[in-house]
């Protein structure tokens, strides 16, 4: 490999010829030889934008010339294309404040820029980090990557999955079957209600994340290294934040406090607590989902699903509910990324967190699962997830919790006992009752009717 000399405020460095990165990147790279988890693609082009947006507002507040202002743009186009992706090496496990990662964006947008220009015209710290430092630059790319990735990502994964529910819904509702409640038989409860419940909780979980969206649109750029704002032009936070708005086509807004935007991370925690209500919605659907679908003889079988793959190595014929398998799977990682969010976010100490790259990296791995989840679920299960009337109606009228509906007619204690005589003598709950005495067996037809007890 060939290798060009960088050199920063330490010294000088050997840097792989063919890349754009300079000197603090590359002590980064060697000295953080920890795992493979790279830093999430999501801040790097969070990174383009907010580097391009500095450098127009600097421009308009008279600190940077056009030139400058045009060849930053042009390279930091790239960043957000994703072009210069194999430029961004750096992995998570880093300074906990990300100022590598800051430092990389620098580097590669100055030395891409100076390609451009054909000259050395852009310094890395001088010009692209100008009114800037890592400390409000790294958790501004980090609310602008969360925003964006659950606005643009998420949201139509979490539509297209509302929407076939409300078909299944609507396709479902002559269908009456048995309920369940702590995986026992309850009264009966129409099909069609029971996705209801399903399109709700997903409903709600977009409501909820809605809610969180105007905090991670809360940017900290302005704040520089404390919040005091040092060496960032008066009204630099309120301008980036509005050309950023106009890049990324999303309403961001400068942060209030500065102080509050550097040390706390409670908009991100606030938001993942969101992603983890969703994930434990959809971990309760893909359960209810195999539950209704197992079998296809020994299990409930009410409905049936997608058969993808073969589900044995052993078992010829056996199909596997493997689509709820994995969505599960991702429930549980989520729940599990948002305890580490929540302790990552608990150490903000004095002026600064520092816990903010393994924050990003688990917020964005919780979005882009649960997305990618949720388009895996919806297009090789849910569009497919058909009734079985026959077993329904089954397993509907052998439910012995069919006796509520003979509550007003015998009483409670007379039910119970009608219940419980059918259950011991494996007769059904019209023989037991009649048998009892509590009704005769035409007055028994006239007031048991399970299908108008949903």
């Amino acid at each position: 490999m060939e290798y060009r000399i960088e050199k920063d405020t330490m010294g000088e460095m050997q840097v792989p010829a063919d890349r754009y990165w300079a000197a603090q990147t590359q002590r980064s790279y060697q000295n953080f030889k920890i795992g493979g988890e790279l830093m999430p693609r999501e801040i790097t082009r969070a990174f383009g934008y907010l580097k391009k947006g500095a450098a127009i507002a600097n421009h308009n507040l008279g600190k940077l010339d056009e030139t400058k202002k045009e060849i930053i743009s042009q390279a930091c186009d790239e960043v957000i294309s994703g072009a210069l992706f194999d430029h961004f090496p750096l992995v998570v496990w880093q300074t906990g404040s990300g100022t590598q990662s800051n430092m990389n964006a620098n580097e590669v947008i100055a030395n891409r820029g100076n390609e451009i220009y054909g000259s050395k015209l852009l310094h890395p710290n001088d010009h692209i980090n100008m009114s800037q430092s890592s400390n409000d630059t790294f958790p501004t790319a980090l609310h602008i990557a969360a925003a964006m990735s659950i606005e643009d990502n998420l949201f139509p994964a979490l539509d297209q999955m509302i929407a076939t529910l409300k078909r299944l819904e609507d396709e479902n509702t002559e269908y009456v079957k048995s309920g369940r409640t702590h995986l026992q038989d309850a009264v009966p409860i129409r099909f069609s209600q029971e996705i209801s419940g399903w399109r709700y909780m997903l409903e709600n979980n977009k409501a909820q994340l809605e809610a969180s969206l105007p905090g991670l649109k809360r940017l900290a750029l302005g704040g520089t290294a404390v919040g005091t704002g040092l060496n960032a032009p008066e009204g630099f936070g309120e301008e980036v934040a509005k050309v950023i708005s106009e890049l990324t086509g999303k309403d961001f807004t400068t942060s209030p406090n500065k102080f509050h935007a550097l040390t706390s991370k409670d908009d991100v925690t606030f938001a993942h607590g969101a992603l983890k209500a969703l994930a434990a919605n959809l971990m309760k659907i893909a359960n209810d989902v195999r539950w209704l679908a197992s079998g296809p003889r020994c299990g409930l079988g009410e409905i049936s699903i997608p058969e993808n793959e073969p589900g044995s190595s052993i078992m010829p014929g056996k199909v596997n509910p493997t689509q709820c398998e994995s969505m599960t799977m991702v429930a549980v990682q989520v729940m599990g990324n948002d305890a580490a969010v929540g302790i990552a976010a608990s150490q903000g100490n004095f002026e600064l967190n520092v816990f903010m790259p393994v924050i990003a990296y688990n917020f964005l791995q919780s979005v882009r699962l649960l997305a990618d989840g949720l388009v895996s679920f919806h297009d090789n299960c849910v569009v497919g997830i058909k009734a079985n009337p026959e077993k329904m109606k089954h397993n509907l009228y052998n439910s012995l919790m069919l006796v509520t509906a003979l509550n007003p007619y015998i009483g409670y204690e007379n039910a119970a006992k009608t219940a419980k005589k059918a259950y011991k003598e494996n007769i059904s709950l019209k023989e037991a009752c009649v048998e009892l005495g509590f009704l005769t067996a035409e007055r028994f037809d006239e007031v048991f009717h399970p299908e108008e007890m949903a």
